[in-house]
């Protein structure tokens, strides 16, 4: 660690030349900036995505927009407050959250649960007038509760054996498997992202981690099997797709807004593609509409902003004691920053159409909400950090 440089700022002289981007107070702050530029260009980006279809179906274009606008004022709230948070507090919590999350991914399965007419998916829980979508929740409750129990696991792990792992190995198949339940695959993916890195850093015997990546490969090969309208997206993304009116329509409408965009874009508002061409282009296609109106320069700045976020989250992370929350802060970075890289290769053709939404800039509510709740229990974390919170007790 640094030599401290004056009372309070334990170590901040010590971060010069290239050392400055593992600074902690830096990351700190530069986490929280890209998340407000993204949250703030992600309400514009839906607005201007949306307003089209929104008045071809007879409602008013700024709707969607100003939907967006309330979830985000909403979910940076909900982040202010999870924000100061201690992280004493979140070892006391992460149970009820992680069992909280799975009451809400069953009542997908049953009267309540409501399916995506675009997807297919059935992933959403409806009461009066209100949806979410529960698989958000899940996520953050495995990013806090997961580490916390797989170190305790670990720790057991020389006396029982494996059987210490039944309970995070449980309730994690169980939160699984009640998303594919939901036929949500992209959802799916991320929650196995999430899970693969945090067994890895808790230090999970490789070979059972060897296994266990097995058995998932073959499930997901079952599961793409077993479903034509699956299969057949993965055949289109992997292979010549001349069906450019059917499974391939979508990716190749993207592909076009991508090309129009050229370096500058067509500026904003001024898309073609989002004039009914382009399917869930305020949602999942979102990045297509990005770099047709703001171009190459626009699209690459959003991509830096999601480098920003995994950078400062692993950075930080990587200089915490606390073993458990450290491993947290990975799996908040897996969860964001691997979300958005779905997304991103879903629009440029690298991978199959998922339904993947992007993180702080897709519309919806559930996604912006949670991803911003992430965003607060992530900066709680990093404020646990000496020199982060010798900041703080200066401000």
């Amino acid at each position: 660690m640094p030599a401290a440089d004056g009372p309070g700022r334990t170590g901040f002289a010590g971060f010069t030349g290239i050392r400055s981007l593992v600074n902690p107070l830096w990351c700190y702050h530069g986490f929280i900036g890209a998340v407000l530029v993204l949250c703030c260009f992600g309400v514009i980006m839906v607005f201007s995505s949306s307003t089209v279809t929104l008045v071809a179906s007879g409602l008013k274009p700024w709707q969607r927009g100003l939907n967006q606008g309330l979830y985000c004022g909403v979910g940076l709230i909900c982040a202010a407050f999870l924000a100061r948070r201690s992280v004493k507090f979140y070892r006391h919590v992460a149970g009820g959250v992680m069992i909280g999350s799975l009451v809400l991914q069953m009542l997908t399965l049953t009267p309540l649960g409501v399916g995506s007419e675009t997807t297919g998916n059935n992933g959403w829980i409806a009461i009066g007038g209100f949806s979410m979508q529960p698989a958000e929740v899940t996520k953050l409750a495995l990013c806090l509760w997961l580490p916390i129990a797989l170190h305790r696991s670990a720790k057991a792990y020389p006396r029982d054996g494996l059987k210490a792992y039944a309970v995070p190995g449980g309730m994690y198949v169980a939160a699984l498997g009640l998303v594919m339940l939901g036929k949500d695959l992209g959802t799916a993916m991320i929650l196995v992202f999430i899970g693969v890195v945090a067994f890895l850093i808790s230090g999970f015997p490789l070979r059972y981690m060897a296994m266990l990546a097995g058995a998932l490969g073959a499930v997901v090969a079952v599961l793409v099997i077993s479903s034509p309208n699956r299969l057949n997206r993965v055949l289109a993304a992997y292979q010549e797709c001349t069906d450019t009116q059917g499974v391939c329509f979508q990716s190749t409408h993207a592909k076009y807004a991508l090309a129009s965009g050229g370096l500058l874009g067509v500026g904003l508002g001024n898309s073609r593609e989002k004039w009914n061409y382009l399917p869930e282009a305020h949602n999942d296609f979102i990045f297509a509409i990005i770099g047709e109106e703001t171009g190459f320069i626009g699209a690459a700045i959003v991509i830096l902003l999601f480098v920003v976020i995994g950078w400062c989250l692993i950075s930080v992370a990587m200089q915490l004691d606390d073993r458990c929350f450290a491993t947290s802060l990975v799996c908040v970075a897996v969860w964001l920053v691997g979300q958005a890289l779905v997304n991103i290769g879903v629009v440029v053709g690298i991978f199959p159409v998922l339904g993947v939404p992007m993180p702080f800039v897709s519309a919806g509510g559930s996604s912006m909400l949670m991803c911003l709740c992430a965003a607060g229990v992530a900066v709680a974390i990093m404020r646990s950090h000496p020199q982060v919170r010798a900041e703080g007790r200066l401000d």
